[in-house]
């Protein structure tokens, strides 16, 4: 009886995770359209921007390509747990399209955006992957945006793994899809400071073999976007995380891999010349793995991860710009011997129609 009573009530909450995502795309997807109706009806001053971006990369470390180039706060930073490293070396060409309308109506400015982004490896092409997302701002002021944003990460490869679903301990493909929804809240609230409070809701889904991975998570956090003096600009912000995955409810795979995350960020933008700017960027990130499965190895463990980004950009024309950077990132748990390192270089360039 106890054992009927689980899987029914296993079924109703899978049911309602399903129709809750079903009805939350709707819902942003009616909002845009219907937003996106009304600001033509009402106005014919729309503009419609399209960036076209690529950029090639080398990385010495193509399993955590991925997380490396996504720990940032406009990215997704706490990406899925990886087990599996030191995968090689590798050649890694990223093409990014962004598509972006803004227009007036009786709310004032409107923003829809959308932006899909790339990764294609050279060798490993398992690891070749894309993400896709829907933006809205609304801008109520010159003072005040309110953003919405929808984000579709499907079937990331992470490694071949040991299964332990299965009890077989084969190693199989681990592979997870992302889906979060975010809103912020931006406000100026002195000259050049602005203050954007974000929150976020979102679902890491592995495949069947890792399925004791799948994990509801939660974002809060404050951003601060201060012009230091003209020319000179500074980003920072923190994220507070909460990951809780269905693992911490089935002990008998001891694959807990919930968490509390602590995310820092600190960005800062010199123009060195008229056409050329620099950015430096410092990230901390801090898991605090919450297992409580006694042979689960994340049982009490922890890990930290700093990395370091440095990108130079040049415009060429109004519509073309080129850049060129180099990052560094390294990661210690406390259940690993040693420190690892990840290093990605890289050049491209960024066209606007």
């Amino acid at each position: 009886m106890h054992d009927t009573r689980k899987i029914v009530e296993e079924f109703l909450i899978s049911e309602c995770l399903v129709n809750g995502q079903r009805a939350l795309w709707l819902l942003l997807t009616i909002g845009l359209v219907s937003i996106g109706w009304l600001g033509l009806e009402k106005s014919a001053e729309a503009a419609t921007t399209i960036n076209v971006e690529g950029n090639i990369f080398y990385t010495d470390d193509a399993g955590l390509f991925s997380s490396s180039r996504r720990l940032s706060l406009q990215e997704d930073p706490t990406q899925p747990v990886v087990d599996v490293t030191d995968q090689g070396e590798d050649v890694v060409f990223e093409p990014v399209l962004t598509i972006r309308r803004s227009f007036f109506s009786q709310f004032g400015e409107t923003t829809v955006s959308f932006r899909g982004q790339g990764f294609v490896f050279a060798d490993q092409t398992r690891l070749s992957h894309g993400t896709y997302g829907l933006k809205l701002e609304q801008a109520f002021s010159s003072k005040t945006t309110v953003g919405l944003r929808y984000h579709f990460g499907p079937n990331l490869f992470l490694g071949d793994n040991e299964a332990r679903r299965s009890g077989s301990k084969k190693l199989l493909e681990e592979r997870v899809t992302t889906h979060f929804w975010a809103g912020t809240i931006e406000r100026e609230v002195v000259d050049d400071l602005r203050l954007r409070l974000l929150g976020r809701y979102g679902l890491r889904l592995y495949n069947n073999d890792f399925a004791q991975r799948d994990t509801h998570f939660w974002t809060v956090g404050p951003h601060i976007e201060w012009t230091i003096q003209p020319g000179i600009g500074l980003k920072m912000g923190y994220h507070f995380e909460r990951g809780l995955a269905d693992g911490r409810n089935q002990s008998q795979f001891h694959d807990d891999v919930s968490y509390s995350n602590h995310y820092m960020s600190t960005e800062l933008e010199v123009e060195i010349s008229e056409s050329t700017t620099l950015e430096l960027a410092i990230h901390y990130e801090r898991n605090n793995f919450i297992s409580d499965l006694e042979e689960d190895e994340r049982n009490g463990a922890n890990e930290d991860v700093w990395q370091g980004d440095v990108e130079i950009r040049h415009q060429v024309t109004d519509a073309a710009t080129l850049k060129g950077g180099f990052q560094r990132s390294q990661r210690k748990a406390s259940f690993e011997r040693s420190t690892i390192i990840d290093v990605n270089v890289w050049i491209g360039g960024v066209y606007q129609f």
